[in-house]
């Protein structure tokens, strides 16, 4: 990029953080989200139900009467018109919408685009994504500029550069009635337009590529030589292309044995889908030549959903996430140890208690009502009620896991959070250099000599002994579970973990073979069975390469 052109694109960043001045002063007042997140909240879900209010659904249950309640009623009547619910719910009238072009079933219109979301475990599901949702989703995006702005970053500095979009597929489906279907990102980056264009890396063709080894080379090419400065996407798959690039680099002459030497311009790592905990010390490595080393100067942790955003960082060096609670979308907690009962109980952000896991569950500007999203959380701060009054700051969570991902084989009730940390615990005091995992039960058979247990498969780069790192994970996972430590007391109740040691590429040979390779898609990190696990070590073990502990 020549001079001319990093100094004009440079205005795009002046301009946005002066079109931003309000919002940034906004979001850095802790204390005004600490007292009127609760009204915020109940005025979202106030707008929701008088948009929604003359939809089938709407009709259905009330929506026109209950948004003219008072606020001290308002929550508990429409917790009484219809309880929590997840996807299977709604998906008839979704179908409606989707194949019938059908408007006014769950949101007010036509809802031209649905988001295809990008589980493993289960088969395709449809969001919706109206109009609304996509502001929604758009004044989420410039909280990011904010934040980065709050967090050190300068926006002329970002913007003089290029930023690097890792998305899924973003190819979709238009059916004969003009409604469109793909990966959320694929009906986003059309949207894209001047000035933002100037900066948007890897560009549309590209992105548009569906094969994903294909599409990570032809970015890697198209961007090795570019100025990088802001990169978005998964840990795993910007590992990948840091891989590539590097590669590339040093094919092409360059004197690189890093990213900072092929980017020395690299600021701000955008992240989010996954924990970051894990991949840190490869993502230093990738950038100083250390996993001990220094990382990318900025990192903003996002909690984006197809569904709709839910929250991301505020604070530099705190995991903690802040909940978007203006942008339209209204968000209530079900415990995680009632979210299978019919009755379940569900608590609004100023509602829910420190310590407690709880399962998301919104309601949403494209027509989904007490949706449960899925996704574990524990809360940091929790914001005053709707009288102003106490509270520890604005609404802050941390993601722990996924509800219907867990090991609980043998009473040991381990969740994703657990797993993570254990790993990432055992890969510092090991020194392994990590990639993927996931764990599952080992279940006993007395004939062949084999005791109730822990698998973990995972992925390490170059020779190791097993061994020591079983003996870390168990330590970690015993240090945080106490149902864990009395099963594994005296080896009684469950034997030693056993660690199945994989070559890196496995779990993407693995998503491959399923259909699921790139942008979004991920291997859940535990299971209460052994269905996933059985076919990533069958992976590792066709590939010639893998070793048990």
């Amino acid at each position: 990029m020549g001079t001319m052109a990093r100094r004009w694109t440079r205005l795009v960043g002046l301009g946005l953080r002066a079109y931003l001045s309000r919002r940034i002063a906004r979001l850095g007042d802790a204390d005004h989200w600490r007292a009127h997140t609760a009204r915020i909240q109940l005025a979202q879900l106030r707008g929701l139900l008088r948009s929604a209010g003359g939809t089938e659904f709407g009709r259905a249950h009330g929506f026109a009467r209950l948004a003219t309640l008072p606020d001290a009623d308002l929550l508990a009547a429409y917790r009484k018109a219809l309880p929590p619910a997840d996807w299977y719910a709604f998906k008839d009238r979704i179908a409606r919408m989707r194949e019938g072009a059908e408007p006014d079933v769950l949101w007010p219109g036509l809802v031209r685009d649905f988001a295809q979301t990008s589980g493993t475990t289960a088969g395709d599901k449809f969001i919706p994504v109206s109009r609304e949702m996509m502001r929604s989703n758009f004044r989420a995006s410039l909280d990011i500029f904010c934040h980065l702005h709050r967090f050190g970053a300068s926006l002329p500095g970002l913007t003089a550069g290029r930023s690097l979009f890792l998305g899924g597929s973003t190819d979709f489906a238009t059916s004969d009635t003009g409604i469109r279907t793909g990966d959320l990102s694929g009906l986003v980056v059309p949207m894209i337009r001047w000035p933002v264009s100037e900066i948007y890396l890897p560009g549309r063709e590209i992105a548009l590529m569906s094969h994903w080894p294909s599409k990570l080379e032809a970015m890697a090419r198209a961007c090795v030589d570019r100025d990088v400065r802001m990169i978005s996407g998964v840990p795993s798959w910007t590992l990948s292309l840091f891989e590539k690039v590097v590669a590339l680099a040093r094919e092409g002459g360059r004197d690189a044995r890093t990213v900072a030497d092929v980017w020395p311009n690299l600021t701000a790592f955008v992240h989010g889908g996954v924990r970051y905990a894990p991949f840190e010390p490869r993502m230093r490595e990738a950038w100083s030549g250390s996993p001990t080393g220094p990382d990318i100067p900025i990192r903003h942790e996002l909690y984006p959903a197809s569904e709709g955003f839910v929250a991301m960082q505020d604070t530099r060096g705190d995991p903690g996430l802040r909940l978007m609670s203006d942008v339209g979308n209204f968000y209530e907690f079900v415990p995680l140890e009632r979210v299978n009962d019919a009755d379940a109980p569900a608590h609004a952000c100023w509602e829910v208690e420190k310590g407690r896991r709880y399962v998301v569950c919104m309601s949403t500007c494209s027509g989904l009502y007490r949706y449960i999203l899925g996704d574990v959380v524990e809360f940091d701060t929790i914001p005053a009620g709707p009288d102003a009054r106490g509270g520890g700051g604005p609404c802050r969570l941390r993601i722990v896991g996924r509800h219907k991902h867990f090991i609980n084989a043998f009473g040991e009730n381990l969740i994703v959070e657990h797993v993570e940390n254990a790993v990432a615990r055992a890969a510092r005091e090991t020194g392994w250099v990590v990639g993927e995992f996931t764990a599952a039960p080992v279940y006993p058979d007395p004939g062949a000599g084999r005791r109730a247990g822990l698998e973990l498969a995972i992925e390490v780069r170059g020779e190791v002994r097993s061994h020591a790192f079983a003996r870390a994970f168990d330590a970690a996972l015993k240090a945080q579970n106490v149902d864990y430590t009395t099963k594994r007391t005296d080896d009684l109740g469950m034997a030693p973990p056993t660690v199945t040691v994989l070559p890196m590429g496995t779990f993407e040979r693995w998503m491959a073979s399923r259909g699921k390779l790139g942008g979004q898609h991920k291997c859940p990190r535990c299971a209460n069975h052994r269905d996933l696990i059985d076919g990533v070590v069958e992976a590792g073990w066709g590939s010639g390469v893998g070793s048990h502990g």
